[in-house]
């Protein structure tokens, strides 16, 4: 190569490294987004099929899973024995996301998510913290809880206040 043309070459092949480094430090949204949302669509099929082994690869090894009843806050290993008798029916849950909302951090393996979910309650909200391992998009946290229409609020706090009063006492001393 000519000394002439050296450096050009050079200066361009630093700037190619140098974007391509940066770029793999920040989200490309769109790409990265339509992953997520693929991810927990799959996450989502996994349980209603009772695929019991994809559905909790879908975690990391120290998820936590938060469900609709206050007493329920487990670890992954601790939410995979109580699920197992559930996914060995055959059927587990069967979620659908009505609507998503997506976000990330700034270097592109942190996300968050919030959804609407159609499921056997009817709707539900789904949230959650994902974790970038590898190409994979991995479950950190997971929180899944029922909604109610405030016209309808009054009356299940009404329900559930004794059941509940009992939880904040033994969680208050």
């Amino acid at each position: 190569m000519k000394p002439a043309l050296r450096k050009p070459v050079i200066t361009i092949a630093f700037i190619t490294l140098l974007f391509a480094a940066c770029s793999n430090n920040k989200p490309n949204t769109a790409s990265d987004e339509m992953q997520v949302a693929a991810m927990l669509d799959s996450f989502n099929v996994a349980a209603a099929k009772a695929d019991y082994n994809k559905y909790f690869n879908y975690y990391t090894s120290d998820a936590i899973f938060t469900g609709t009843d206050a007493t329920e806050r487990w670890d992954k290993k601790s939410f995979m024995a109580w699920a197992k008798p559930i996914f060995d029916k055959g059927h587990a849950w069967n979620f659908t996301a009505l609507e998503r909302h997506i976000y990330f951090d700034k270097t592109g393996s942190l996300a968050w998510f919030d959804e609407l979910l159609n499921t056997q309650m009817k709707i539900c909200r789904g949230s959650g913290v994902l974790v970038k391992q590898g190409k994979d998009w991995k479950v950190q946290q997971y929180i899944l809880s029922t909604t109610i229409p405030n016209e309808q609020l009054d009356s299940i706090v009404k329900i559930k206040t004794p059941l509940e009063d009992a939880i904040i006492k033994k969680l208050s001393k």
